[in-house]
């Protein structure tokens, strides 16, 4: 059995006269004759009851038409999803996020519009430190990855900036510097403070952009504290042991024990917003993915 014996089925139960259903299908009536005769001794049923000018589904015809139809409806199904998937707009897709990464509204806001766009690719969604989601990338456990964090240690793995945010600086609420008029502070100002600076395994990049920094204005900065995680650099600072420069985005961590204050405008301090992928990656869920990121990115710069 064949399927177009069940779409001639369908079409002679339908039509109920086999010249009409023969135009209908774009043949002959003698070999659409044939076929259903064919259905029928292969099933070891009559599906009709042949009258004089017309014929009618048999008993038997009734129950098979139900199942042909289903099997028919199931098959078109199946072939429009197939066809979806390898148009990449069906199939599943695992994103990873770090802590701080998803604390930026952006990020939220592009999954949704991603969504929204594709609504049958399957959202997975796993959070960890930077280090571990390049790893499950490089591992293929995961297929994009929004971090702070450079990966140019990782041979293989490519990197997208989604946009530069300013930073703040994390200080204890009970600090001298929370009181500084007008909130806003230049990074000499914070010479003599004791920092607490977060690294990730091969280094993220952010700790060696600030010592820069610091350098470049003239002093060296008192590291008391190094941890993996920005929102551990800002419970540190929450416990009153120093202070931390961290993304802006982050300012909702800890409001009742940290005070965060601006950057004086000539002296604003930026760390970026990224996504990972690897550079060759094939699936057609992550290029859906990577190219709604572009289009999203300049929509999201022109409203911000």
């Amino acid at each position: 059995m064949e399927l177009r014996h069940l779409r001639y089925f369908v079409t002679v139960a339908e039509e109920e006269h086999m010249t009409r259903a023969a135009s209908k299908l774009g043949i002959q009536q003698p070999p659409l004759s044939q076929q259903i005769q064919s259905l029928e001794k292969e099933l070891g049923v009559s599906l009709f009851i042949r009258k004089s000018r017309r014929i009618e589904l048999s008993p038997a015809g009734k129950v098979f038409l139900g199942d042909a139809r289903d099997i028919l409806a199931r098959t078109e199904q199946s072939i429009q999803r197939i066809r979806r998937f390898e148009m990449g707009e069906e199939g599943s897709i695992r994103l990873g996020f770090t802590s701080s990464a998803s604390m930026h509204q952006m990020t939220p806001d592009l999954v949704r519009r991603f969504r929204e766009t594709f609504p049958l690719i399957s959202v997975e969604i796993e959070e960890g430190a930077a280090h571990d989601l390049i790893n499950g990338l490089e591992q293929e456990r995961i297929d994009i990855a929004f971090s702070r964090s450079s990966v140019k240690p990782y041979p293989g793995i490519a990197s997208i900036e989604l946009l530069k945010e300013d930073m703040v600086i994390a200080v204890p609420i009970n600090h001298s510097l929370s009181s500084k008029p007008n909130g806003v502070l230049k990074l000499i100002d914070l010479k003599d403070e004791n920092f607490i600076f977060y690294q990730q395994v091969n280094g993220s990049g952010i700790k060696e952009n600030l010592l820069k920094e610091c350098q470049r204005v003239g002093f060296e900065p008192k590291s008391i504290e190094i941890v993996y995680r920005i929102i551990g650099a800002i419970h540190l600072v929450a416990s009153g042991l120093g202070i931390a420069i961290v993304p802006k985005s982050m300012q909702s961590i800890q409001p009742d024990s940290v005070s965060y204050k601006t950057f004086d405008i000539n002296h604003t301090l930026t760390v970026p917003l990224s996504i990972a992928y690897r550079e060759n990656a094939s699936k057609l869920t992550v290029k859906r993915f990577l190219s709604l990121s572009d289009a999203f990115t300049k929509e999201w710069s022109k409203k911000h």
